[in-house]
């Protein structure tokens, strides 16, 4: 794990690699159960969110950012994490939002918030070969800080009478965007006609 990590990607203050390290080991560890890869074949949107929150819970464990200690907030509001020792109103350079995606490059989120978001970009192995004995490989880690120019609205589908995705933004040219910001690359794996793939699987 000490491999793979780019010092030349800006961090949210007081926050670093070893941290978001073990951050990834405990979220691994966590997910390493077959219960939730039967969820994720079921619900992919939710493993997505649970990913999310092991990430949140992670951080709050092993970093100087903390969450919202009453539940409601912390379900409901912006941002995930904060800046141990911020004061209130918090500044968008103290908020630390965590997201979890299996796609290589967008980020969506209900909100248009200014801040620091962390996406861990996660894939599903039912063999456990890809990174031998887990489940969930966290195959990249995205640090980025984003304003509110650089989320466009994407609607919504959903109606009284029929289901559809809730209103969401995602991050216009997300690929451009993030280019240079992974802070964690896994070795074993490179994206391939834009999906993840294992190395030794070619």
């Amino acid at each position: 794990m000490s491999e793979g990590f780019n010092p030349d990607v800006a961090l949210p203050p007081g926050l670093d690699a070893a941290a978001i390290r073990r951050a990834i080991q405990y979220t691994e560890d966590a997910l390493n159960d077959r219960d939730f890869i039967d969820l994720y074949f079921e619900q992919a949107n939710v493993f997505s969110a649970i990913v999310g929150m092991y990430g949140t819970k992670a951080l709050d464990s092993v970093s100087n950012y903390e969450k919202h200690r009453h539940s409601f907030e912390a379900q409901t509001r912006f941002p995930d994490l904060r800046r141990r020792g911020a004061v209130m109103p918090l500044r968008p350079a103290d908020c630390l939002e965590s997201k979890a995606s299996k796609r290589p490059w967008a980020i969506q989120s209900h909100y248009n918030h200014s801040g620091w978001y962390i996406v861990w970009r996660y894939l599903v192995d039912p063999t456990r070969t890809i990174k031998r004995g887990s489940y969930v490989v966290i195959w990249r880690v995205d640090v980025v800080f984003l304003v509110e120019s650089d989320w466009k609205y994407e609607g919504s589908k959903a109606g009284a009478d029929k289901g559809g995705r809730t209103h969401t933004f995602g991050v216009r040219r997300p690929a451009t965007k993030l280019r240079d910001c992974a802070v964690y690359q896994y070795a074993g794996v490179r994206l391939r006609g834009g999906k993840p793939v294992p190395i030794n699987g070619e």
